[in-house]
Formats: C-alpha cells, sequence, structure tokens
C-alpha cells in the first residue's frame, strides 16, 4: 500500500507541474493581444492562481481524453524579411518615386503610379503571412493571390486608358511592363530571374523616355531611372531573402489561426502594438458543374502567372484538327454549317475562344451605291447592270468603281481620272482622262476609250481587253503581275469600229551587260 501510494503522489505531482506550465502559456498568450492596464490585471490574476494551493488531480483513467496541443504563439514584430522589405523598397524606392510622380502634374500618370503603390503594399501583405504561417493548400494561396492580379490588371487598364496621349505613351508602357513582375511569389526554384526578365522588358520603354525627354526636362529621366530602380531593388531582395521561391515558415501558424488572432486583436484602449494586416479577400467559389456535364476545369491565379513565363510554351497544348472536320475538306461539313462535337481539351477550357472569321461566301451582300460625292463619283456593288451612264462629267471629278460584276459603266464627258479596284467581268466605256485610268485586282474587264488618254495602269488583273480610238494612240500604258492582256488598236484606212488585236507580252529575258541588267521581250514567231 505505502508503495502504491507514494507512486500515485508522484504522478499527481507531475500532473500538477504540467497543468501549471499550460496555464502559464494560455496566460501570456491572452494578454499578449490586450492593452497594457489590462495585460496587468491579467498578469496579477495568473500570479495568483500560481501561488495557490493545487487542487488535487484524480490520475488518468483509461478513457481520458489527451490534453490538447499548444496553440502557435504569433509574433506581434514585424519579421526581418518584411523590415528589410520595407527598408529596401517601400521607404527606399517606391515612396520617392511616387512624390516624383506627382510633381508632373498629370491625373492619369499619377492615377498609374498609385496602382504601382498599392501593388507593392499588397506584396508586402503577403510576405508577412508568408513569415507568420505554413505554406497553405493551393486554393487558400489563390485567394492571397487575388489582391496582386487585381493590381496588375489595374496597371494594365491604365496603360490602355493613357495610349491616347502620344506625350506619355512610354510612360504608360514602362510601367505596365514590368507591373507582373511581382508574380514572382509563384515561381520556384529561381525567382530572380523572372523580376530580371521584366526589368529588361520595362527597360526597352524607359530607354526611349530617357532618349527624348534628356535635353527637354531631366526630370523624366529622373523617373524613368527611378522605376527601373525598383525593379533591381525587388530583384535583390529576392535574391537575399527568397533565393529559391517565397519562404514560408514551417513552424508558423496556420492560416485560419492567423485570421483569428487578426480579428480578436482589436485593441480596446492604451497604446496598443502595431496592429495584425487585416485578412486577404476572399475570392467567389469557382462555378458548379452542370448536371450530367463535365466538371469545368479550375484555372486558378497562379496558373495566370505560370502562363506569363512560359513563352513558345503556351502552344504546345493545341489540339491539332483533324480532317474530317475541316470545313474546305468536307463540301457537306460547310453546307451544313455544323462541326461534330468533341470532347473539349484542358487548353481549350483555359483559353477564351476567338471568333471565327466569316469566309467572304458567306458574308452579307453589300448594299450598291452610285452616288456624286463632292468630286467623286462612287459606283460600289452595282451587279448585272447593263448601262450605267454618268452624263455631263467635269473636269475635276473623278470616276471610281469597286466591288461591281457583270456591269457595264458608260463616262460621258471628259473627266479627271478613272479608278476600277476589285471588280469582276466590268466594262468601262470612256470618252476622254486628264490624268490616267487605273485598273486593280479585276479580272475579265474591258475598257474603251474613245478620245484621249494619256496613261493606263493595269496591277494584279488577268484577262482584260483594251480598245484604244485613233487620237489615243500615244497613250503609255504599265502592267504589273498582269497575264492574257491584249490591246486593241484601229485599222488605218477602214471604218470605226475595226480593230486588231496585239497582246502584251508576258515573257522578258534579261541578261548582265557590263555589270548592269539588260531585259527584252521575248517574241514568239510562228
Amino acid at each position: 500500500m505505502a508503495s502504491g501510494g507514494l507512486h500515485s503522489l508522484a504522478t499527481i505531482i507531475k500532473r500538477l507541474e504540467a497543468t501549471t506550465s499550460r496555464l502559464e502559456d494560455l496566460a501570456s498568450l491572452a494578454t499578449s493581444y490586450l492593452p497594457p492596464t489590462a495585460q496587468g490585471a491579467a498578469g496579477t490574476s495568473a500570479n495568483s492562481s500560481a501561488n495557490a494551493e493545487p487542487t488535487p488531480v484524480p490520475p488518468p483513467g483509461p478513457h481520458a481524453p489527451a490534453p490538447a496541443a499548444a496553440a502557435p504563439i504569433i509574433p506581434t514584430e514585424t519579421p526581418e524579411s518584411v523590415v528589410a522589405y520595407d527598408e529596401q523598397i517601400i521607404e527606399g524606392k517606391v515612396k520617392p518615386w511616387i512624390e516624383l510622380t506627382k510633381s508632373f502634374a498629370v491625373a492619369s500618370v499619377i492615377d498609374q503610379a498609385l496602382l504601382v503603390e498599392q501593388e507593392y503594399k499588397d506584396l508586402r501583405e503577403l510576405l508577412l503571412i508568408a513569415a507568420i504561417c505554413k505554406k497553405p493548400e493551393q486554393a487558400e494561396f489563390e485567394k492571397l493571390l487575388a489582391p496582386l492580379l487585381k493590381d496588375i490588371e489595374g496597371i494594365s487598364r491604365a496603360n490602355e486608358a493613357g495610349r491616347k496621349d502620344r506625350d506619355w505613351n512610354n510612360h504608360f508602357s514602362t510601367v505596365s511592363t514590368a507591373a507582373p513582375c511581382v508574380g514572382w511569389v509563384t515561381i520556384s526554384p529561381k525567382p530572380a530571374p523572372y523580376v530580371a526578365d521584366h526589368k529588361e522588358s520595362a527597360e526597352f520603354y524607359a530607354n526611349r523616355v530617357i532618349k527624348e525627354m534628356r535635353e527637354k526636362d531631366p526630370k523624366h529621366v529622373e523617373w524613368a531611372r527611378g522605376y527601373i530602380a525598383i525593379i533591381e531593388a525587388l530583384r535583390k531582395y529576392v535574391m537575399e531573402h527568397h533565393t529559391t521561391g517565397l519562404a514560408w515558415n514551417f513552424k508558423g501558424a496556420t492560416l485560419e489561426q492567423y485570421k483569428a488572432a487578426s480579428s480578436n486583436a482589436a485593441p480596446t484602449g492604451g497604446a496598443p502594438p502595431p496592429p495584425p494586416p487585416p485578412p486577404p479577400p476572399v475570392a467567389p467559389p469557382p462555378p458548379a458543374a452542370a448536371a450530367g456535364g463535365p466538371a469545368p476545369t479550375s484555372v486558378g491565379i497562379g496558373a495566370v502567372f505560370s502562363e506569363l513565363n512560359r513563352g513558345e510554351e503556351v502552344t504546345k497544348g493545341l489540339r491539332k484538327v483533324d480532317k474530317s472536320e475541316m470545313t474546305h475538306k468536307n463540301p457537306a461539313l460547310r453546307a451544313s454549317s455544323v462541326v461534330p462535337a468533341t470532347a473539349p481539351s484542358a487548353a481549350s477550357l483555359a483559353k477564351k475562344p476567338t471568333k471565327p472569321s466569316k469566309p467572304q461566301a458567306l458574308m452579307g451582300k453589300k448594299p450598291a451605291k452610285f452616288a456624286l460625292e463632292g468630286n467623286k463619283w462612287a459606283i460600289e456593288y452595282q451587279d448585272n447592270q447593263s448601262a450605267l451612264t454618268l452624263e455631263n462629267v467635269e473636269l475635276s471629278q473623278t470616276v471610281n468603281l469597286y466591288g461591281c460584276k457583270n456591269t457595264t459603266v458608260i463616262v460621258k464627258g471628259k473627266c479627271n481620272a478613272v479608278t476600277i479596284i476589285n471588280c469582276t467581268k466590268t466594262s468601262v466605256l470612256v470618252d476622254s482622262v486628264i490624268s490616267s485610268i487605273s485598273v486593280t485586282n479585276s479580272p475579265s474587264f474591258a475598257l474603251q476609250i474613245t478620245g484621249k488618254a494619256p496613261t493606263i495602269q493595269l496591277d494584279s488583273t488577268d484577262s482584260g481587253q483594251i480598245y484604244l480610238s485613233k487620237d489615243c494612240l500615244e497613250a503609255e500604258i504599265t502592267t504589273a503581275k498582269c497575264s492574257s492582256i491584249n490591246i486593241s488598236l484601229p485599222v488605218e484606212g477602214e471604218e470605226d469600229g475595226v480593230f486588231n488585236e496585239h497582246p502584251i507580252p508576258e515573257m522578258f529575258r534579261t541578261t548582265i551587260v557590263d555589270g548592269k541588267l539588260v531585259t527584252s521581250t521575248v517574241e514568239h514567231s510562228g
């Protein structure tokens, strides 16, 4: 009995010592978030409890619950890595650059600079969480990245809005090009080169600012170099404190414990310690999959940052289109405008679909036009018109034909110029032209000149007939990328309407004579 009693007494003493140590830990944790007055009261209560007569605790039974693990203590002091970030980047580089930007007194430039300031503040919050907490799950980490992604998108939108001002276009591009550099938090094992790449991209536009403004206003040069200095300081900081990636505290608290401590640590009076950062915003949950359909692919924010660094690797996930799905090789498929359904791939779900261009044959018919607009006759998209006549054309007017088919146009009077573009099987009858007649990309055309025309220009046109009058035999005809062009000349001594057809040569011979190219026409006889 005596030995059994001594054994029970030793067990009780050990349990009392463990309980006392546990109470002291809980008291220090509870008072670390209280004002000094409350801390003093709590400390007095804890001391009195420690000096009180201990209450005997019965030995543990076979079903007694195990003592709970001690919760990690969240430090109230700013971690060393965050202090270095504040000194080297926020205070040392960002704030002086923001003040310099404000001196420009340009609202759009200042707004973009303030977005940069917010971006580096949000990066600081993430660094603080990483220094205190364990690495969370991927879904929780993506929620922490949401503020950074929002900042990058805001800076990019400011760049698009600022393109209207050409004097500040390079300034906006300098900032927006390097804005994604904060995505180094998702890169491992070497995040510093990711920052360096964005620095080099920003230097391209920064050097333009320096070159353009070196003589005009040196303050712009200081501004461009100041922003590049921010990126360089960030690269050095990453090399020193996050060499292989964002450094988490593997012995720290969980993200839930950190949020709970942050919400419970609000001071009620006195001189409180520096408040912890607010909890990060929670991203909306992904949409649920439709009943009976495949679950949607989750494209996280971390994946967005990694996509930015893939370069040409992005196109490797594209699916090769089978011949059975090609409309240009399947007339039946083209007529029905239906492509067989296939299971969507992960790459196709991750990318925003682009609207395909509509084939020319499926485009709606454009409205026809036949009108005098100022000094220009606009004849467009005329189809199967037998005789469109322009009466009393003046010397200052030009005649422009575009997109006509199977149409005949009669121009009465003397005009300045005639232009025929993208017309098919179109015939033009002209009295006289002051400057030139131009035919471009208009196959199977016919042109007759009853008066005079000094120049006829043909470009990218096949199968054309040109009829010249006796007064137009001095016309100069130039051709480029043309074939099957025939010139019909009036026969001397014959009545009007009798022509002799002459083809324009299409084959040429080029030789080198005294170091120069000599080109002659190849003529076929027989």
